[in-house]
C-alpha cells in the first residue's frame, strides 16, 4: 500500500481517536498525560488509559498488517542520539505541560492559543535542532 495512504489512514484514526474521547470522556488525547496517568492513577481511571495507550500500540502496528513490504524507519543518528532525543521530548513534554496530541492535535482544534504558542515552540525546536544536527555538526 503506498505510504500516503497509510499516512492518511493513521490522521485519520488519530483525528478519530481525538473526536472520540473528547465526545466519550470530555478529555484532550494528550498521549503524555494519558501515559503518565495509567502510571500512577488506579482502578477505572487506570483501565482506559492503558486500553488508550494499548490503542495506540496496535494502530502503530496498522501498517505492517496492511503493507507487506514496509519497513520501519531506522534511525541514521544512532542509538545513543535517538535516546537522547527521546529523553528531550520527555522533558520537553513536561515542560511545556503537554504533547504535540494534547497541544498540536486537540489544542489547536480548540484554538487554543496556549497550544498554538506550544506547537509553533515544539516545531520551531525541532527545525533548529534538525539544522543543527546536519548542517553544524555534520550528522547524518
Amino acid at each position: 500500500m503506498h505510504p500516503f495512504v497509510l499516512a492518511l489512514i493513521g490522521g485519520g484514526l488519530v483525528g478519530l481517536a481525538a473526536v472520540m474521547m473528547m465526545a466519550l470522556k470530555g478529555r484532550i488525547a494528550g498521549v503524555s498525560g494519558i501515559l503518565t496517568g495509567s502510571l500512577i492513577e488506579s482502578g477505572t481511571e487506570r483501565l482506559w488509559r492503558i486500553l488508550f495507550i494499548t490503542g495506540v500500540i496496535i494502530g502503530g502496528a496498522i501498517p505492517v498488517l496492511l503493507s507487506s513490504d514496509f519497513k520501519p524507519p531506522i534511525p541514521q543518528s544512532g542509538t545513543l542520539l535517538t535516546i537522547i532525543g527521546g529523553l528531550a521530548v520527555g522533558l520537553g513534554t513536561g515542560i511545556g505541560s503537554g504533547c504535540t496530541s494534547g497541544h498540536g492535535i486537540c489544542g489547536i482544534a480548540r484554538l487554543s492559543l496556549r497550544s498554538i504558542i506550544a506547537t509553533c515552540t515544539f516545531m520551531a525546536a525541532g527545525f533548529i535542532g534538525v539544522y543543527l544536527l546536519k548542517h553544524v555538526f555534520g550528522g547524518a
